[in-house]
């Protein structure tokens, strides 16, 4: 029975009904130790729902995957099921199959999978305890796939101690536990302790402040403490509450015999519940199996033959805690000896390291083939760990450079920047090799560029490229490759550096960096001269890794205006990163295929594409992507007049996380607030925000581009033409290089704007015999249709206006559609507004996605693989859109017009 955890029992009741009708859910219990969490996890798992339970181990912190694997074990008989990459990532993580490293939200998404299909059949309970000791990767992984839980009939609760930093869970419900109420703690005192004199109930009850486990285990040490002499009888104690919780338990051990003693510390410096292992170590040592029982009775721990398990984590803390050191260090060297399984090579590895007390050469190899496996498992902050422990007992010293380069780089793999940039420095104040230099430079760049300084990260990554030009030109070209992304964010005249010295590097003609670069020095000044498509089969014909180095060109392409083919490149990469499960790649395509998709005038499928990328990008802590996706979609908000969520969203894209007004998304968003005041008429605020653009770094960015026509007009409108000058030579200037005919037409439109009276028919004429998208076509034509209805000429403005009011409503463009409407209305036309009423405006984007996918014929599990989703969680979605489109199974959907805007 649970003393005055009502609140909280309902809480975990309403969780546990939801599985049972086919929600899922996944709760955070956060708490100090002892204040109850494993006893509202013990009550979840008395419920009556199938449940697998697992928990972190502080010795097991670096060992990946090592809390995972108890969690799933009793579903691995069901990985054959799932889909290749996962089963295989799956496999890879727990060592059961050579793989090389899996995206390790792959590994996650496996992890939903799997936990779905134990779910099949009826609902189902996960336990995590001591989350804040899980290692990293189980703990990645798990978060991942409980902020996906959907419709699986699973639950997931978490529990662990109350700091923020112990286990971060960003999207995740938190229950917070704190003491009982003083009467639940009265109660609980005198259900399980024997009468207590009145002096010591009161100071118990006061001292323990509602903690349930300092109210259990307290008593005997007042007991002692009131019979003694000294300031403690009279007095409360001026520990901490949980230091003085593992005094108590430390002084329970005190009282055991020695050998029971060295049989726990054995059993608490294991790392594994095996007793067999603590048995094989602790015999060396001279205790024996019957040693183990004093301890046993006094209730500290308990056996089933097979595991010991001690009565409380704090516990385990005060036995090792409380030992010797030299006592310490010989248990740890027992237990490497004890180990002689290769299955267990990385525990004896570790054991090895934490009994060595200088350079251990034989010590420091064993770590780095631990750490060799963990990053092949993708298990890389416990690599991390590894390569920087096996650096700091190496006795050769180019050989402690090359650990601590592992460490620095595989930190960066991991996303753990700071620690990155603290090893990478610690290893080029010991190096001489210019190759390893330029490794660290790349790190370091990465760590820069992550903490908001793209100068430092710029620099950084030119100065890696200079150290390896000479002998490995391609190396060079890959690190100038990203000093193309980080220029972006200086300037043209970076930019311009960038391009001269991918130009100077001499590539040969066979290798795949070769035609990307090529092709990214003509698109930073905005040149066409050869296509996207023809560049990127040359590419993969060279040898290129694909997706991951035809990424940026999707960007470089946006810039020369090639969009559709960038949305062609980047849909055929997007269905290469869900085969290959390169999940991380994928919000930086589906920000690349959501401007291509605007700007072709297919916001529908702009905002589909957007819409995935944000929720990927917030499942795996991409802050870049979230402010970029924020911001764009605050744009596709302008573009429909949703003004509410338009500045909602470039709130969200411009938090101080991510760097506030210089944030990654600053320039989409300046470009959503121009574009929804330009819409509103509010000429004079949308110009100034739009002129925020014509400076560096957003003067060059797709953005800053893409915005030169709507700055134009809103200065025309304004009545200023003279502060759309520089805008106009610019646009005129891309249009020469780029010599695509939509880029024409935005500049005749433009000249028609500015240039004298007489010629402005004729600008617009040519803009609409050159023909464009639809947005910017529809745009025309009302510019067309004002002008001639100021010339007095009704017929030829109603016959611009009328087809542009049908785009415009066709694209949902409601500020646009109404001006339109305003403009006919004045020429005696009346139109009335109407309602979005397709398929696209009945359907959520997630739905949308899915329906489409099952029209083509895909099963939910195939239809799950392609979006990261559970199967479960597809057919909850195809439910949910069956009424809305007015049919009744998915044998209908084929016969809808699915199809873009």
């Amino acid at each position: 029975m649970l003393h005055g955890r009502e609140a909280e029992q309902a809480l975990i009741d309403r969780l546990l009904q939801g599985a049972r009708e086919g929600r899922s859910g996944a709760l955070v219990i956060r708490g100090e130790p002892g204040i109850g969490k494993t006893a509202l996890l013990d009550y979840a798992a008395a419920q009556g729902i199938p449940t697998v339970r697992s928990a972190g181990v502080e010795s097991e912190a670096e060992l990946p995957f090592a809390a995972l694997h108890l969690l799933v074990r009793p579903g691995l008989e069901l990985v054959d099921t799932l889909p290749g990459p996962q089963r295989d990532a799956l496999r890879g993580a727990f060592g059961l199959t050579q793989h090389n490293p899996a995206d390790r939200m792959l590994i996650g998404l496996a992890v939903l999978s799997l936990l779905a299909e134990e779910a099949a059949d009826g609902p189902l309970l996960c336990l995590i305890d001591d989350a804040h000791w899980l290692d990293r990767a189980t703990a990645e992984t798990l978060l991942f796939a409980a902020r996906r839980l959907d419709a699986e009939g699973v639950v997931i609760l978490f529990a662990t101690r109350p700091a923020d930093d112990d286990f971060p869970a960003p999207g995740l419900a938190e229950l917070t536990v704190t003491g009982l109420r003083q009467d639940a703690a009265a109660a609980l005192v005198d259900s399980r302790t024997a009468e207590l004199a009145p002096a010591l109930r009161y100071r118990l009850l006061t001292e323990a402040a509602g903690n349930p486990l300092a109210l259990l285990e307290l008593p005997a040490v007042l007991a002692v403490e009131a019979t003694g002499t000294g300031s403690a009888s009279t007095g409360p104690n001026p520990l901490p509450l949980t230091q003085r919780l593992q005094v108590a338990f430390h002084g329970q051990v005190s009282r055991l015999p020695a050998p029971t003693r060295t049989l726990l510390l054995a059993a608490a410096a294991a790392g594994t519940d095996d007793l067999g292992t603590v048995l094989r170590a602790a015999a060396a040592l001279g205790p024996q199996l019957p040693d183990l029982q004093p301890a046993e009775d006094t209730g500290l721990l308990h056996s089933n033959g097979r595991t010991l398990v001690f009565r409380h984590p704090l516990l385990r803390s005060a036995v090792y805690q409380g030992a010797p050191l030299a006592q310490r260090l010989a248990v740890h060297t027992a237990l490497a000896e004890a180990l002689h399984d290769p299955a267990d090579a990385d525990l004896r590895a570790w054991h090895l390291a934490a009994a060595a007390t200088g350079p251990d050469e034989s010590t420091a190899t064993a770590l780095e083939e631990t750490a060799d496996r963990a990053r092949r498992r993708s298990g890389f902050s416990g690599a991390v760990t590894a390569y920087e422990r096996a650096a700091g007992l190496s006795t050769d010293a180019k050989a402690r450079v090359r650990r601590l380069v592992l460490a620095a780089e595989t930190a960066s793999e991991a996303g753990q920047l700071d620690r990155a940039r603290t090893l990478a420095e610690r290893a080029a104040g010991q190096n001489s090799d210019p190759l390893l230099d330029a490794r660290l430079d790349l790190v370091r760049a990465t760590a820069e560029f992550g903490a908001g300084k793209p100068l430092s990260a710029h620099q950084l990554l030119l100065s890696g490229a200079d150290l390896v030009r000479d002998g490995e030109p391609v190396h060079a070209a890959r690190i100038l490759a990203q000093a193309v992304h980080t220029a972006w964010y200086l300037g043209a005249p970076e930019l311009a550096d960038v391009a001269a010295r991918l130009t100077a590097l001499a590539l040969p003609e066979s290798d795949s960096m070769t035609p990307i670069a090529r092709y990214t020095v003509a698109a930073i000044d905005g040149r066409y001269t050869v296509d996207l498509r023809e560049t990127a089969a040359e590419a993969r014909r060279n040898g290129a890794d694909s997706p991951r180095d035809l990424v940026q060109m999707c960007g470089a392409g946006l810039v020369v205006g090639q969009d559709d083919q960038v949305a062609e490149l980047a849909q055929t990469l997007i269905a290469e990163c869900r085969d290959q499960g390169r999940i991380a790649l994928l919000p930086t395509l589906l920000f690349f295929r959501g401007e291509a998709e605007v700007f072709l005038g297919r916001p529908h499928e702009g905002r589909i594409a957007a819409t995935e990328g944000l929720r990927i990008a917030e499942d795996i802590g991409q802050d870049h992507w979230i402010s970029q996706l924020s911001s764009y979609l605050a744009y596709l908000a302008a573009f429909e007049g949703r003004e509410q969520d338009c500045r909602a969203l470039v709130q969200r894209a411009l938090a101080e996380q991510f760097g506030g007004a210089a944030a990654p998304g600053a320039p989409w968003a300046n470009s959503a607030l121009g574009l929804l005041e330009l819409g509103q008429g509010k000429v004079e605020t949308a110009l100034a925000r739009l002129e925020l653009l014509t400076a560096e770094p957003a003067r060059h960015h797709v953005a800053g581009m893409r915005a030169l026509p709507d700055l134009i007009e809103a200065a025309v409108r304004l009545g200023s033409p003279e502060r759309a000058g520089d805008a106009l030579e610019r646009l005129l200037a891309w249009a020469a290089g780029a010599r695509q005919d939509w880029i024409c037409a935005l500049a005749h439109r433009c000249q028609a704007l500015i240039d004298p009276e007489a010629q402005a028919e004729d600008h617009f004429q040519a803009a609409l015999a050159l023909g464009g998208r639809p947005f910017e076509q529809a745009r025309t034509q009302l510019l067309f249709g004002e002008w001639l209805r100021r010339n007095r000429r009704k017929v030829d403005a109603r016959n611009q206006l009328s087809p542009a009011l049908e785009i415009f409503e066709r694209l949902d463009a409601a500020p646009w559609a109404e001006r339109a409407r305003t403009e006919l209305a004045a020429l005696g036309v009346g139109t009335a507004a109407r309602p979005a009423t397709g398929v696209l405006a009945r359907l959520t984007p997630q739905e949308l996605q899915i329906v489409r996918l099952a029209a083509q014929g895909m099963s939910n599990r195939d239809i799950a693989a392609q979006l990261f989703l559970s199967p479960r969680t597809v057919g909850h979605h195809l439910y949910k859109a069956y009424p809305k489109l007015g049919v009744l199974s998915r044998g209908e959907l084929a016969e809808l017009p699915l199809d873009a805007d």
